[in-house]
């Protein structure tokens, strides 16, 4: 989140796409319930908030939000892409701020172009972008006063917007196309629906409404998920929402630490605190941060990040590597593994299948279940010569030769179950969605011979390095200079391991306090550079439970921050970018919802995104974006691998064709394993499959690990599929039949829910499409499968879904794909 979930309530309107917090997140909804019930808030004269779901599947959220709109899954950009384009066309943007805090005034290289769904600078053969014309055109020399390789020159800029090559001319050239008839016939929303949500989205570029997003992995699960999810940040920041409280782009994470997870780069691009993984030919750091570092690219731009880029990463090498990181060996930055590859999970799953895996350690995770193609995944386990299972309780890997249809006499892996505890049986903290690290206590205690999971890791390490000291293994350096200076390196505490993540000051041996301080010499360390002032001298900030037991004190603003309970990345500030809650002058866009102001001396309020004495009406004052190399939101990016402004491409599998541009329909630049590795791609066509499929949760049950726990499996026992009440009656299918559910790739015997939760949308060429939902709890383990052997042989969800994956992280198309149904 770039907000967090108490902040929610001084929105104006909310935008929920691809969630379903009244199941998924009941806790967190209650601010979306008081933002509705306030009528000082909404649009026009207030009245309340005004709830919006957009979402395939009718929910509880549905049912208390004040608009509906039916959406084919995954067709969220195309939605988004509406409300940008009434947006422009009716000069109903934030213009003060687009204007100064966003690159819409930037002039893009004159080669850059758009055409039939391509952007220019693709490579048919390899699926890829070149993206040199996705730049601005440049003047001058390269700008000073910044580190090597963390500038280019000035870019050129148009502040009245009318160069037709500003990113703004050519953004809304681009969404000119996504009238509300496009709209429909993409989306399936009606167009008198869509035009009801226009009209009150467009009165929150008003500087005295705000507007949230407010979505989940019914966005990112996609072939094109980081565009879905860029679509909305788009309008966002034509609204001037980004930055201030109550608005936002608030990503509701799936599980209690998936934020902490990824903050710590459980992704395998990128190393903790969001820094590059290195690239094979970069040698030295230098090479490393002029590849990696964001480029300072207007003289108003701090460009922290690039800036300090080289800070972070030396200060998370001495971390690592102690005293044996030296100026004379570039900080050990030889030891970092430089893959050529994709790293993926997929990617680990595709090299088995090519038998070019010899094994695998699973911590945590279940790969038969979670996919995708279950099938597919079963066939690489069954490649292994041995694989690891890390779990509190057995799962379908751990048990992954007792899946249907395998024959174990003829699988050769070695499976190990590690019996592991469970996070009620540790202490630590959790990273909610709002970036708050929260600290929680160990509930009871470990049972039988389980173990933690770090001290098992922290076990092999030391008889890892012990192997390399009596047999002088290849590359032994990074093995054997890695520090683990903790009371017992074989029992690490997790406290501990906290106030190493926050990093120390070298000359003093004190805890930092701030990532301001980090440096490239060699002086600090840093475990993670975003959690630097989680754990100082005053210990571990993450315990502190200041909260509303006294508001006043607590909550001095009285705007939600409560800076004295736990701790939130970066250095505590609950709202990011929220130098862009006020204007030029540092007044608040909204008196009555600060973010910070200046008080003639200094900024209040919550923690600055902002140097915090510079005032902003100095001619030097940095831009509000002080991450971003250009120092302003980015309309235009070529960070992105499928492009620079978010556009529509089907799912792989789809009902129809993109009517925007049917000869390349599907996203260009989506990853195809199977065809990559000279395997039939197997993708369904809608005249077998006729049907769109979508994957989701229920409250009840927590991803897999529930299917032990009786009382949980007594709420929701056994699959199902929900099935449209129209479908049902053409098929002849009734409440509670059994169906099979079946794509290209595998199929689902399960029991049918007739529900009108799911419906019919009409699309392009008046085509009738029905969605089916499908509940991703179950497979052939847990208390209900124990007991109905016969029938839970065939309830793996993610047996349906196709072996692809998004052009960054390799995200699978888990939420769009065709199915048929049929009663047994």
């Amino acid at each position: 989140m770039t907000n967090h979930w108490r902040d929610i309530k001084h929105a104006d309107m909310i935008l929920i796409n691809g969630a379903n917090p009244a199941e998924a997140h009941p806790v967190g909804f209650q601010w979306f319930v008081k933002a509705k019930l306030d009528p000082t808030k909404g649009p026009g004269s207030g009245g309340g908030a005004k709830i919006i779901h957009a979402d395939p599947r009718y929910t509880r959220t549905s049912a208390l939000a004040d608009k509906y709109l039916r959406i084919r899954t995954g067709t969220d950009v195309a939605y988004f892409g509406g409300l940008i384009n009434y947006v422009l066309q009716n000069n109903l943007y934030h213009d003060e701020y687009v204007k100064n805090y966003t690159n819409a005034s930037f002039i893009v290289n004159k080669d850059f172009t758009f055409t039939d769904g391509l952007f220019s600078g693709y490579n048919k053969d390899a699926r890829t972008y070149a993206i040199n014309t996705w730049a601005y055109q440049t003047e001058g020399d390269p700008l000073g006063g910044a580190p090597t390789g963390t500038t280019q020159a000035k870019a050129k800029r148009d502040m009245t917007l009318q160069d037709p090559q500003t990113v703004f001319q050519l953004l809304k050239k681009h969404y000119s196309r996504y009238t509300p008839e496009m709209v429909e016939s993409i989306s399936g929303i009606p167009k008198a629906d869509f035009l009801e949500v226009a009209k009150m989205v467009g009165e929150m570029g008003r500087p005295d409404k705000v507007m949230t997003i407010v979505y989940a992995v019914g966005l990112t699960h996609h072939t094109t998920g980081g565009q879905l999810i860029r679509s909305g940040a788009l309008l966002q920041l034509l609204l001037g929402n980004m930055g201030r409280p109550g608005g936002g782009m608030n990503a509701e994470r799936g599980h209690a630490n998936i934020q902490g997870n990824t903050d710590h780069a459980i992704s395998w691009e990128i190393l903790p605190g969001y820094l590059r993984i290195p690239a094979p030919g970069q040698k030295n750091l230098d090479e490393y941060v002029a590849a990696s570092a964001p480029k300072k690219s207007d003289p108003n731009s701090w460009n922290f990040f690039g800036t300090n880029y080289k800070n972070f990463m030396v200060s998370l090498l001495k971390g690592w590597y102690g005293s044996t990181a030296t100026a004379n060996n570039e900080y050990a930055f030889d030891f970092i593994p430089k893959p050529a590859v994709n790293s993926s999970w997929m990617s680990i799953y595709d090299q088995a299948l090519k038998g070019k895996m010899e094994g695998v350690i699973l911590s945590g995770m279940t790969a038969t279940s979670i996919g995708p193609d279950s099938n597919q995944v079963l066939q690489a386990l069954s490649n292994l010569k041995w694989l690891v299972i890390m779990d509190s309780l057995p799962t379908t890997s751990s048990e992954f030769w007792r899946a249907p249809g395998m024959d174990s006499a003829k699988i050769n892996t070695e499976v190990f179950l590690l019996p592991m505890t469970h996070w009620i049986e540790k202490d630590g903290s959790f990273v909610n969605s709002g970036r708050w690290m929260q600290w929680k206590e160990q509930v009871i205690p470990p049972e039988g011979e389980s173990r933690h999971d770090h001290w098992v890791l922290a076990d092999i390490y030391d008889r890892v390095k012990t192997l390399y000291k009596q047999q002088n293994g290849k590359f032994p350096e990074p093995i054997m200079a890695l520090t683990l200076d903790y009371k017992d390196p074989k029992k690490p505490e997790l406290d501990e391991i906290a106030k190493e993540i926050n990093g120390k000051d070298l000359t003093t041996g004190k805890q930092m306090a701030t990532f301001a301080n980090l440096k490239s010499d060699g002086t600090t360390t840093a475990g993670d550079w975003i959690y630097t002032g989680s754990y100082t001298e005053d210990g571990n900030l993450s315990k502190r439970r200041n909260g509303i037991a006294d508001p006043q004190k607590n909550d001095p603003t009285g705007m939600g921050f409560y800076p004295q309970w736990a701790w939130s990345w970066p250095l505590n500030r609950r709202v990011m970018y929220n130098r862009a809650s006020a204007d030029l002058n540092g007044k608040p866009w909204d008196a009555k919802r600060p973010g910070i102001q200046w008080d003639g001396s200094r900024w209040q309020g919550d923690v600055p995104d902002y140097p915090a004495t510079m005032d902003p009406k100095d001619p030097a004052a940095w831009l509000p974006f002080i991450m971003n190399g250009e120092g302003v939101g980015r309309l235009f990016s070529n960070s992105m691998g499928d492009g620079p402004f978010p556009e529509h491409y089907e799912p792989v599998e789809s009902p129809i064709d993109n009517p925007l541009h049917p000869a390349n329909s599907a996203d260009p630049v989506a990853f195809l394993y199977d065809q990559a590795a000279g395997r039939p791609n197997r993708f369904g066509k809608a005249d077998q499959f006729p049907y769109v499929a979508t994957s989701y949760r229920l409250t009840e049950h927590e991803h897999y690990v529930t299917q032990h726990v009786p009382l949980l499996v007594g709420l929701q026992p056994q699959a199902f599929v929900e099935v449209p009440e129209e479908l049902a009656a053409e098929k002849g299918i009734k409440n509670g039949d059994r169906v099979r559910v079946s794509s290209m790739r595998g199929k689902l015997e399960v029991a049918a829910l007739v529900t009108k939760r799911l419906g019919p949308v009409t699309l392009a060429g008046n085509k009738k499409t029905y969605t089916i939902g499908i509940p991703i709890h179950w497979g052939f383990v847990g208390v209900s499968a124990e007991q109905n052997p016969k029938l839970s042989q065939y309830w793996l969800a993610n047996a349906l879904t196709p072996f692809v994956g998004d052009v960054g992280a390799r995200t699978p198309e888990f939420k769009a794909f065709l199915v048929n149904i049929e009663k047994l």
